[in-house]
């Protein structure tokens, strides 16, 4: 199936949430108790759309809650990199948007759905999040201001301003969302090591669980 066929099945079955909300509601076992191997906890986790850095078939995934806008989120990137360079081939990670800072989360998930149209989405997001600092600032920032930003790291401007508004973006930003309330994500960011839950929440914690899991997978 093509990008556009599956997006649009995708917002089929999960635009409006519901299936996913009620899922969450009638469970017996909270989310961060579950058991990762559970279908449903790993088809929440990680959409067939979701963007992924990383080899695509390395045996530990590292599943981000992702807010472009989020300070933590930045602060993480360079933790989360260090992860996947120290551990090769073996750490991939699934990035899942949530937009919980308004306007300027949701345009920024935008741009870089259109950078990965684009085959620029790694050099995107580090450029939004290096200029952090500009763009998302309380207040109003300049319009078209993240995509400055985002063309220093190779998005073509004028053909994302298109591209950021196609249905298969829209999808992707609701199945998130239904999947963000899902799960019960309350803060970015949010990690999730092959299903499970890195709490307590911390640098610390996500490198040791990471490990195992490494070691787990060698073993």
């Amino acid at each position: 199936m093509n990008r556009r066929g599956l997006i649009l099945s995708i917002l089929a079955l999960g635009a409006a949430g519901f299936g996913g909300a009620a899922w969450y509601a009638t469970r017996t076992t909270p989310i961060a108790d579950a058991d990762p191997a559970d279908p449903e906890l790993t088809d929440t986790l990680i959409r067939p759309y979701s963007p992924i850095l990383g080899p695509e078939d390395a045996p530990v995934t590292i599943v981000e809650f992702f807010d472009p806008a989020c300070e933590a989120c930045r602060a993480f990137y360079p933790v989360v990199k260090d992860i996947m360079a120290q551990h090769g081939d073996a750490v991939r990670v699934v990035i899942r948007y949530t937009p919980f800072h308004g306007e300027g989360s949701e345009e920024a998930i935008r741009v870089l759905e259109a950078a990965r149209m684009q085959d620029v989405f790694e050099p995107v997001i580090e450029a939004i999040l290096r200029e952090q600092p500009r763009w998302a600032a309380h207040g109003a920032p300049e319009p078209g201001l993240i995509l400055e930003i985002a063309a220093t790291g190779g998005l073509d401007a004028k053909a994302a301003r298109t591209q950021m508004l196609a249905p298969d973006v829209m999808a992707i930003l609701n199945q998130d969302r239904a999947d963000v309330e899902t799960v019960g994500v309350r803060q970015t960011p949010t990690f999730f090591v092959n299903g499970k839950p890195v709490d307590p929440f911390g640098e610390a914690e996500l490198r040791r669980l990471v490990a195992a899991e490494v070691a787990a997978a060698q073993n």
